[in-house]
């Protein structure tokens, strides 16, 4: 006897996040790859300037102020972007100390943020939080080389995939309840698991990298970059969630279809992006 109801094969929720993905990620591919980098870096501006729209908004910020808020970040982003390119960003100990105060922001103040409690109504005051979290990663993707910024994003989503799937298969324990009920421990070591098998391919495939990666000390402290840039992806995620949660909204825009907004899609980025930046600029001065 036939179902009552059929299943339902294609989801059109599903295809719609589909087909926003892949003219997301070949729109900015070619961008990263072909564009001029000062027009690339004029297009990274717009995405601040919508993300700042969206961070204004979820503090609480009125329409007027709040697009007063986003050019004041463009425009600060434009300025650290003139200032950058002055002479080789990696012989500019101003840009190292700023990718360091970044990394500290994702690795230090924000767990402890979180770990204090996440409550309902986004204080104003912490609209210059918006200052840490959008910048330093916009200004690392317009510095750091074409093919190192794919690396790290292709480390983003691969951390975010393999998260998902473990988490779904095999996920019992809750990582931040209050936070991201749909987040698990199991998902973070899926994750975890996935960066480490990612890592080990590119230092496999890239003759570059492999050259460096004599001894077990070296290999060690690769891996465990890894780890750690995994570890700074997953804060990135649970801190716009955070956010959203004390804004008590479920998405940051409704921009992009079937995604929600410009930050749900670029949080985990904009943190993994100054920690690779500091690395860069750390292995550039050694």
């Amino acid at each position: 006897m036939a179902p009552t109801h059929p299943r339902k094969w294609l989801d059109p929720a599903l295809i719609q996040r589909a087909l926003t993905a892949a003219v997301l990620l070949a729109g900015f591919l070619a961008a990263l790859l072909w564009l001029p980098r000062p027009i690339f870096a004029v297009l990274v501006a717009g995405v601040v300037a919508l993300a700042a729209l969206e961070w204004g908004r979820l503090c609480g910020l009125s329409k007027t102020v709040g697009h007063g808020y986003a050019v004041a970040m463009t425009c600060g982003f434009g300025a650290l972007v003139w200032a950058a390119q002055s002479t080789a960003w990696t012989h500019q100990r101003w840009l190292g100390a700023l990718f360091a105060a970044a990394t500290l922001f994702w690795v230090a103040a924000v767990p402890v943020w979180m770990a204090y409690g996440v409550r309902a109504g986004m204080p104003r005051r912490l609209a210059s939080v918006g200052v840490p979290a959008l910048l330093p990663g916009a200004l690392a993707m317009v510095l750091l080389p074409a093919t190192l910024v794919l690396a790290a994003l292709a480390l983003v989503w691969i951390a975010d995939s393999a998260a998902y799937f473990a988490g779904r298969r095999l996920g019992r324990h809750k990582l931040a309840p209050a936070i991201s009920p749909g987040k698990t421990w199991e998902g973070v070591v899926g994750g975890l698991a996935g960066v480490q098998v990612y890592a080990i391919i590119c230092a496999s495939t890239i003759p570059a990298l492999a050259s460096r990666l004599e001894g077990g000390a070296a290999w060690l402290l690769y891996l465990s970059g890894g780890g750690l840039l995994c570890a700074v992806s997953i804060v990135g995620d649970l801190f716009e969630s955070a956010v959203k949660r004390q804004a008590s909204v479920k998405d940051s825009g409704t921009l992009l279809p079937g995604h929600g907004g410009v930050l749900d899609r670029i949080d985990s980025a904009l943190a993994v992006l100054p920690v690779v930046a500091l690395l860069a600029f750390i292995d550039a001065s050694s």
